[in-house]
């Protein structure tokens, strides 16, 4: 066991008299509150989609904003209906998925292992911090230009340009993490003779964990953010292409189809490595 996760342990076992846990360390009563919370979020969204299709049906126009020309949802619904019964759907989703998780794969091993040496290497954090501070607020549809002149195929373009969507979530919140871990953990570890590579791995990491399912997290969905940008410069099939193309000829139902499928997915993948990061964190559910 870790020094970071014995603690909380400690502290789940001191405090037995409360509430029952469940199997993964959950208390009971949380299993009760789901539904609850299940049926507001399905009511809130389902409020939204009410309001939609009024403000389109009745052509509402507000000035600054108007809904004269916005497809209502039954439009949406048809035509995402024909897109699913189309053979291209396929081809469309394989494209995206192997672009954006390419790209946040990279991100993550780069992010991850530079925030880490960042966050405990001062001498590093000031060589390579500011460079990178001076990248990040760059918008990714003005990496396109030189993403094309880097690369000898469109393809790694596009990656490279979810790449860097999702870098800099995940950079920013590993380096937030490692020095957020507290120094009494790392001078335990170091007393009771842990080395560095040690202290890396069963002090910071495990400490850091929480932060870096955050960004990893955010960064899946930046990626999906940059995936229309990036499938822009030459993309042929992909959902953000769809969407792209669709606004060219001012087909405006399936511009909102493709955004809807890659909200969809995109919050689905967040959502899969937010559940997958706190399996791999028990410690951090004890702790909540």
């Amino acid at each position: 066991m870790t020094l970071s996760s014995s603690l909380p342990a400690q502290e789940g076992e001191a405090s037995s008299s409360g509430p029952v846990a469940a199997a993964d360390g959950i208390p009971a009563e949380s299993w009760y509150a789901h539904w609850p919370r299940h049926l507001l979020r399905l009511a809130s969204v389902t409020v939204c989609l009410l309001l939609w299709q009024w403000a389109s049906q009745h052509r509402v126009n507000l000035g600054l904003v108007t809904f004269q020309n916005v497809p209502a949802p039954k439009e949406v619904l048809a035509a995402a209906w024909a897109l699913v019964q189309s053979p291209k759907l396929l081809s469309h989703l394989s494209a995206s998925l192997a672009r954006v998780f390419s790209g946040f794969a990279g991100a993550a091993v780069a992010g991850i292992l530079l925030g880490m040496l960042i966050g405990r290497l001062r001498w590093l954090s000031d060589v390579l911090l500011p460079p990178l501070e001076l990248l990040r607020p760059i918008p990714a549809v003005a990496w396109i230009p030189l993403a094309i002149l880097m690369f000898p195929s469109s393809e790694l373009s596009m990656i490279f340009i979810t790449f860097i969507g999702a870098l800099f979530p995940i950079l920013l919140n590993t380096i937030h993490g490692v020095e957020g871990v507290d120094p009494r953990l790392v001078a335990s570890a170091r007393s009771l003779g842990s080395g560095r590579g040690a202290v890396f791995t069963q002090v910071i990491l495990p400490a850091a964990a929480p932060s870096i399912v955050t960004g990893l997290s955010i960064g899946m969905g930046t990626a999906w953010f940059c995936l229309v940008t990036a499938e822009m410069i030459a993309g042929q099939f992909g959902i953000g292409y769809y969407t792209w193309a669709a606004y060219t000829i001012q087909n405006y139902s399936d511009i909102v189809v493709g955004m809807m499928f890659i909200g969809i997915l995109g919050m689905g993948s967040s959502a899969a490595i937010r559940k997958i990061g706190h399996l791999l964190m028990p410690w951090y559910l004890l702790q909540r």
